[in-house]
Order: C-alpha cells, then sequence, then structure tokens
C-alpha cells in the first residue's frame, strides 16, 4: 500500500510517532511519503520505501501570514498524483486534516478518492482546538476525515465533551521499538553526568507551560536536600530560560544539566534511575514510556492519559497536578533503597512492552485496510 504521512517535522509526541510508524511501515513493505515543511528529526535513513517531499511556501506580500495549509494541499495533490497514493494519514487535526480535506475535494474533481484518516495527538484538542477561533474548522476536519484515532481513552472521551463529533473515535495507542532499547551500551557514560553516589534524574519534554517545568526544578531540589543526586534536563522551548534563572535562585546550578534537544535519548536515559512528568496535561505520556521501555520508573502527575501508561505504586507513582510535596515523596520511596528502585526498574521495563509496536502496528493496518476497501467500493460505483 502507498501511504501518504503529513505530520510535525520536530521532536514533539505526535511527530516522533508519525516518523515512527511510517519507518515501520516501510519495514513491512508498504511505501510510506511524509509530505511536511521540513524532513522529520526522526527519519534518519530515506530509501525505496520512505520518501519525504517538502512542502515550499513561497512568499508573497499581499500576505501577512503565509498560507501553509494551501502550500500543503496543493502538494498532497501533486504527490497523490504523481505516487498513485492509496491513503492518506495527517497527524494533528489542524492545519494537516483541514489541507487533507481540501486536497481530497480538488482530487474527486479528478475523478480520485483519497481516504483520510487522522489521528488526534492532544494539543489539537485540548488548546488549539478548544480556542474560538479555530474550534469550528476543528470540528468540521474531524467530521469530514474517514476515520478518527486518539491516542488514549481520555482525549477520546475529551474531544467528544468538546466538540460535535459525528464519527466513531477508535483509541489506537502510542508506541515504542523494544528492539530499539535492546541494546545495552557499554559507553553508559554516567559518570559525565553524576558521581557514582548520585542518583540521575531526567526530564524530556519541549518545555512548554503544560510541562510544569518549574515543579520539576522544585521536585528535585526537596529529593537533593535528602539524597545525592543530579538532574538532567533535555529538550528546548519557551520555559528553558525561566527554568535555567530558577536553578540559579535555587544554588542549583552545579546540580542541573541542561542538555537541549537529542536524538539519543535512549543513551540519556540509559543512566537515569527516575524520570519526572508533572505536566498539567499530557494526552498519552510518550516521554514516559520512552522512559519506561529503558528501565527508567515515572514520578507524574495524574492527568490526561499518563495513568493508562504510568501504574501507581507499580511503574512509579501518580499525583495531583501541582502537588510537589507529593511527587518528592514518592520520588524519595523508590530511590532511598536499592531492592525497590531495581524493582521498579523492572516493572517499567515490563509494562512498557505492552505498547509495543509490533501490538500497535496491526491495529493501524487494519484501519488503511478498510479505509482502502472504501476506496475501491467508492471508485466502482
Amino acid at each position: 500500500m502507498k501511504i501518504a504521512i503529513v505530520c510535525y517535522p520536530t521532536f514533539g509526541g505526535s511527530g516522533v510517532v508519525a516518523t515512527e510508524l511510517g519507518i515501520a511501515l516501510a519495514d513491512r513493505g508498504h511505501e510510506v511519503h511524509f509530505v511536511t515543511y521540513r524532513q522529520p528529526v526522526r527519519l534518519d535513513l530515506l530509501s525505496h520505501k520512505v520518501h519525504f517531499h517538502e512542502v515550499h511556501v513561497p512568499e508573497y506580500p499581499l500576505f501577512h501570514y503565509q498560507p501553509y495549509e494551501l502550500a500543503l494541499s496543493s502538494k498532497l495533490v501533486d504527490t497523490v498524483k504523481l505516487y498513485g497514493i492509496d491513503l492518506l494519514h495527517v497527524h494533528y487535526a489542524i492545519p494537516h486534516a483541514y489541507a487533507g480535506y481540501m486536497a481530497k475535494k480538488m482530487l474527486e474533481e479528478e475523478g480520485i478518492y483519497l481516504p483520510m484518516i487522522t489521528t488526534l495527538h492532544g494539543t489539537d484538542i485540548t488548546l488549539v482546538g478548544k480556542h474560538p477561533f479555530y474550534k469550528t474548522a476543528v470540528n468540521f476536519s474531524i467530521n469530514q476525515s474517514d476515520v478518527v484515532t486518539s491516542v488514549s481513552e481520555n482525549l477520546k472521551q475529551r474531544t467528544l465533551e468538546f466538540f460535535d463529533i459525528r464519527k466513531e473515535i477508535e483509541v489506537v495507542p502510542n508506541f515504542i521499538d523494544k528492539k530499539k532499547y535492546s541494546t545495552s551500551f557499554t559507553d553508559c557514560q554516567r559518570s559525565i553526568m553524576a558521581e557514582d553516589h548520585e542518583r540521575i534524574i531526567t526530564h524530556v519534554s519541549n518545555f512548554r507551560q503544560v510541562k510544569h517545568i518549574p515543579d520539576v526544578i522544585h521536585i528535585f531540589n526537596k529529593i537533593q536536600q535528602r539524597i545525592p543526586a543530579k538532574l538532567v534536563m533535555v529538550g528546548e522551548g519557551p520555559e528553558k530560560e525561566n527554568a535555567e534563572f530558577l536553578c540559579e535562585q535555587l544554588g542549583l546550578i552545579d546540580k542541573v544539566h541542561f542538555l537541549g534537544n537529542s536524538n539519543e535519548i535512549d543513551r540519556i536515559l540509559c543512566f537515569s534511575d527516575l524520570f519526572l512528568l508533572p505536566s498539567k496535561s499530557e494526552s498519552f505520556g510518550l516521554a514516559a514510556l520512552e522512559a519506561m521501555i529503558n528501565r527508567v520508573p515515572v514520578i507524574s502527575t495524574n492527568a490526561g492519559g499518563i495513568p493508562e501508561v504510568n501504574k501507581h505504586g507499580i511503574t512509579g507513582f501518580l499525583s495531583e497536578v501541582g502537588d510537589v510535596d507529593d511527587m518528592a515523596k514518592n520520588a524519595l520511596k523508590i530511590l532511598q533503597d536499592d531492592e525497590i528502585l531495581e524493582k521498579f526498574k523492572e516493572n517499567a521495563a515490563i509494562a512498557a512492552q505492552e505498547f509495543d509496536i509490533l501490538k500497535v502496528l496491526p491495529l493501524y493496518e487494519e484501519i488503511y485496510q478498510k479505509a482502502y476497501n472504501s476506496r475501491l467500493k467508492s471508485t466502482y460505483n
């Protein structure tokens, strides 16, 4: 099957999932075409089964803001016609499903029916979608999709609460490829980050307000007051500068490492003892899942879809949003005893395997086949 995938080519969860999905589909023999404004960060290798088509947005003085949706829909039409694409899978409702719908309508004018699968990832519903400027377009785009999926049961329910949805939403969880985490690094280089007697705590995100970055710092501060520890902060975003300033205020500069964005999260997690995710909202919690498959227990909030991934008292602990004291207390329960820490590490790795891509990929392939069959029916009717 020839599949076009539209996603954000960034370090965010939706882009990572879309890219990993495309690579896995290619490994299964499908021909995958990524259509976006930049090559996705996780797409390191192009092949005869994996292709990338860049969306160029020419600048015209007439436009105050350049029309990316128009350029994307036109590029999709050209790609579908040139490569004989069978179906379109868009990740994120706005602007991707909206542009996908316009491409579908243009293609229908030429007798080409292109089924579109829309995967909802989170902020397209809970942040962008709720804004009165975009809500109508988001609602329309979802209802015009041939198939709609959500990465968690929680996000599905929130979507149904926020919008007037007439489509069935199928829950297909985010995933990891456990084969990629099966290598034990001989060069884990833990000594670069901490002394042998220190625990290493990690946070990975895009440093937006919803991630509650100050809570990460305050939780760590309470931990390091009780046990020797270092904090590793991975990512870039608008809250990073404030986080660095907070560390300076609390006298933590020599105990916190800011590493920026990285394509080697697994190498960082391999020497981590605990992962912090005190987010106000998470549609799924992919960062927590990546930590768990690397044998790193998780201290998180109970927000959104996180409880569907992090099991309280088994793979880590859940707390109310903003309850820094409880999260620090739970972290110390895990970190202060080597045997308890090892048990949580084992539990985390075992639980993460339930989200292996080999279990999730067939769900998408089944959805694709149904959508493709509907295309054939429309073509011959």
